[in-house]
């Protein structure tokens, strides 16, 4: 079942909720993002595939840049609901546990 705008997270609580995460919110596009540093491009490409098993899983597709050949930008949003929501945050939560 789609995200609505209802299911929008406030401000005041993604702010809570990224205080001893590592993420960070970029407001400007209502999305929360987080740099994970890899020690090459091809650790960068086996992270990548283990965040697109993740995102199957959830049914929630994060957008994904590889920059400086060894850094993956992950940027979380739910489209349908136009900002931050749950689902956002347990995804972002299932990256982090692959990226220890």
């Amino acid at each position: 079942m789609p995200m609505t705008p209802k299911d929008r997270l406030r401000d005041e609580l993604i702010i809570a909720m990224l205080a001893t995460s590592g993420w960070s919110l970029d407001s400007a596009s209502q999305q929360i993002e987080k740099d994970f540093d890899r020690k090459n491009f091809l650790g960068c490409a086996a992270f990548i595939q283990q965040i697109a098993e993740i995102a199957e899983r959830h049914d929630h597709h994060p957008d994904l840049l590889l920059h400086d050949y060894k850094n993956v930008r992950v940027m979380l949003s739910t489209h349908s609901a136009g900002g931050i929501t749950q689902n956002d945050f347990d995804v972002a939560r299932d990256i982090d546990r692959i990226a220890s």
